[in-house]
């Protein structure tokens, strides 16, 4: 083989996680659960792990977060491991993460700056790659004491006794402010365009169904797996970063919108629930909820907590309304790992399944088109004997369950969803609508 391997070398990282046996959470989150975690979030950019520890914390050091002890022993590990690097699981200040680097000798990144990397590699859509960027430039706006090492005073004004100009960190502030107020203007003219297609999907006659869950759950398999669709989908935390819609008609023939979403992480972020706002609103819009559950996963409780508090706070944000529980359904998936669905235990408003076997799938269409048939409401239509196009238009949107013809025109007896008949009223005033 001829040339030069020009391929580029793999990036060594070494994942720590900071360990407090007394933190709130961590009665129901395990640290070998949690590590293990961090290095699937790690290894899922391409970094190659070559060391993975906990390391107990006995006091939060201001200056480095971990003891002066165990960052010698750590930086005697980076160099043994030539680690280019450091992954640490937690939140760490600025002034700890310049320290850090310092100390060790390499490049260090908290959990934050992870997430946000991982975003940055996955997003495709231009408001995917918006959000990614604005969440950036909020995370490192407060984090210029270490991006810049040229802090130099400049000279501003004119001659000899010009007074002294903004120094550079103002500057790259000012830039950091303005480029952030052109991606919220940008993204608001994206949203407003998705808010135009999302009103155009109002206009089609099929109930939105969203599934969510923590990441990698198997919420993508499960999507190829109803609509036949051929969806990013791997055992890789974030394998799917922007939502993703396809049509499905169910087993009754009633069809469906079934949308893919990002999965949820515990520690999410402030900045990254900020910046994928919009992404989250496709689960405000949703008639029902599929809950995509890792079922054989050691710490699938904690996972589902994690999931109900991101949807919880969407309510407190006003994103979503605060009966979404009720339209909900929990999709206990991998069953396949736990010997079958027979082996899950059952509980209530719960479908146990394997997106990978297609067992249990059935069962699934089966509850879905039972919540769809609960939430719609029983009218009556009275219609002039003329009124062809409003009778089609219910026969379209709805399920006509009884047609009786009189002298006088019709009465037509028809399911129709909440927002069709407000829909129906709107498109053919006067016609009389009675429950």
């Amino acid at each position: 083989m001829s040339g030069f391997d020009t391929k580029k070398p793999a990036t060594r990282a070494a994942v720590i996680l900071p360990w407090e046996k007394t933190g709130p959470q961590e009665d129901i989150r395990a640290a070998d659960a949690r590590l293990e975690e961090a290095v699937g979030l790690a290894a899922s950019i391409g970094l190659v792990i070559v060391r993975q520890a906990a390391i107990l914390l006995r006091a939060r050091r201001p200056a480095t977060l971990l003891g002066s002890g165990q960052v010698e022993q750590l930086a005697e590990a980076v160099k043994l491991d030539q680690v280019d690097v450091v992954i640490v699981d937690a939140r760490l200040s600025p002034g700890q993460q310049r320290n850090l680097e310092k100390a060790l000798g390499c490049k260090v990144m908290d959990r934050t700056g992870l997430i946000l990397d991982i975003f940055g590699a996955r997003a495709a859509t231009r408001e995917g790659v918006l959000q990614v960027e604005l969440a950036h430039l909020e995370y490192q706006r407060s984090r210029l004491v270490r991006l810049w090492t040229h802090l130099e005073r400049q000279r501003g004004g004119f001659g000899f006794l010009g007074g002294p100009g903004e120094t550079q960190m103002e500057a790259d502030r000012r830039m950091l402010a303005e480029r952030i107020g052109k991606i919220k203007q940008e993204l608001e003219k994206v949203r407003r365009t998705r808010g135009l297609h999302r009103d155009a999907r109002k206009r089609v006659p099929f109930p939105i169904v969203a599934l969510v869950g923590y990441t990698n759950a198997g919420k993508s398999t499960l999507f190829n797996a109803l609509t036949g669709a051929s969806v990013h989908a791997q055992d890789q935390l974030f394998a799917t970063l922007d939502p993703t819609m396809r049509a499905l008609r169910l087993p009754s023939g009633r069809n469906v919108i079934l949308s893919d979403t990002v999965g949820f992480i515990s520690d999410l972020p402030t900045e990254l629930i900020a910046a994928f706002r919009a992404t989250l609103e496709e689960v405000s819009q949703a008639d029902v909820i599929l809950h995509v559950r890792d079922i054989a996963h050691p710490d699938s409780a904690a996972q589902r907590a994690d999931v109900l508090n991101v949807l919880d706070g969407m309510v407190r944000d006003g994103m979503l309304d605060a009966q979404w529980p009720e339209r909900t359904i929990e999709v206990l998936n991998k069953a396949d790992l736990m010997g079958g669905v027979e082996a899950v235990p059952k509980r209530e408003n719960a479908v146990a399944i394997s997106a990978i076997t297609g067992d249990g799938i059935p069962d699934l269409f089966e509850t879905l088109d039972q919540y769809l048939t609960q939430a719609m409401l029983d009218i009556r239509v009275q219609l002039s004997l003329q009124d062809g196009s409003a009778l089609a238009w219910l026969y379209q949107h709805g399920e006509v369950v009884e047609r009786l013809d009189h002298e006088n025109g019709m009465d037509v007896f028809v399911r129709l969803f909440p927002m069709d008949r407000e829909r129906f009223e709107l498109s053919y005033p006067g016609r009389t609508v009675a429950a």
